[in-house]
């Protein structure tokens, strides 16, 4: 049973019973099949019910549940011969974003993303999925390395933001994250992006300027934080979930925003529930939006991601 988050009480509880259930073994006269079934139909009726209403403090804790996938459960789930290419070439390597060379449904393509890590020794050598700008200087070579070869480019936005330490500042944070935004906003190639936890901040956007955006049913994309927009606005971190709910930011939000263009379906309960049903769903979704891009040139693909983003935020008058 997957670790029951805070609004899952009666979830977590009824899950408990019908796994006692199903290790007693039952004596003369009791139907345990039948009290499992009528059970397990209670727990799904619960199941849909609360997720098809989580509030949007309910699907942060959703995007950041610790046994959701993360990039590198996505790479070795849906690409084959992946070849990771490492370094920035002008200062070092930086784990926070992996990328490389592989193969999607048997196509050749550049895929990179940013990865959290699952344990406290990954997460540390992951730096929890918040990159440096060694991250993005290395993103950047890596997508004018695609464009130069005409290989699609995939990336996979997790991340609460760009590393905020002073190092980062004085290595240019800021001008790598624009670079890296440049860059993409200028690639001819087809360029999908799938947000699948949270897409925190410039740390996500410089990597997420694609011609076709994806996000997972319960995934969050925002310039800050619940957290941090509560500090700034309330002076307390206390207010979080009244600016969840201020900031519109999840997935259904930004759809009807037209900030992306597919929401992608997730397990019953959340991708963490179930793994493979979510590599599944994300696949058919990568599939689609390169089939939309199949035959356009690259100054259409080029084209259509400016006007894309251009438009975003545009009021008519």
């Amino acid at each position: 049973m997957v670790a029951p988050l805070d609004f899952e009480k009666n979830i977590a509880e009824l899950e408990s019973k019908l796994d006692g259930l199903r290790n007693f073994s039952g004596g003369e006269g009791v139907d345990i099949a039948k009290e499992v079934g009528r059970l397990e139909k209670k727990l799904d009726r619960l199941m849909h019910h609360k997720y098809e209403n989580l509030s949007p403090w309910e699907k942060v804790l959703v995007a950041r549940h610790p046994e959701r996938p993360h990039y590198l459960d996505f790479l070795k789930g849906l690409f084959d011969d992946f070849e990771e290419l490492a370094g920035d070439r002008v200062f070092a390597e930086d784990k926070a974003l992996v990328g490389g060379l592989a193969r999607f449904d048997g196509q050749p393509v550049m895929v990179l993303g940013l990865e959290k890590g699952h344990d406290t020794e990954s997460r540390i050598k992951h730096n929890f999925g918040m990159p440096k700008p060694e991250g993005y200087r290395k993103a950047r070579r890596l997508m004018n390395m695609a464009n130069h070869f005409n290989l699609p480019l995939i990336t996979f936005v997790d991340t609460s933001g760009a590393h905020p330490g002073l190092e980062a500042e004085e290595r240019g944070q800021a001008e790598a994250i624009a670079r890296s935004i440049e860059a993409m906003m200028n690639l001819t190639i087809p360029v999908v992006v799938v947000v699948t936890g949270e897409g925190g901040s410039g740390g996500a956007i410089a990597v997420a300027v694609g011609n076709q955006i994806l996000m997972l049913e319960h995934a969050i994309y925002s310039v800050v934080s619940p957290e941090g927009c509560a500090s700034i606005l309330w002076r307390t971190a206390d207010k979080k979930q009244e600016a969840a709910a201020a900031q519109k930011f999840t997935a259904q939000d930004l759809n009807a925003l037209k900030v992306i263009d597919t929401i992608i379906p997730e397990p019953l309960g959340g991708a963490h529930r179930n793994h493979k049903q979510a590599f599944a769903s994300v696949k058919m979704a990568i599939k689609e939006a390169l089939q939309k891009m199949s035959g356009k040139s690259g100054d259409e693909l080029q084209n259509e991601r400016r006007e894309k983003f251009l438009a975003m935020g545009k009021v008519g008058l």
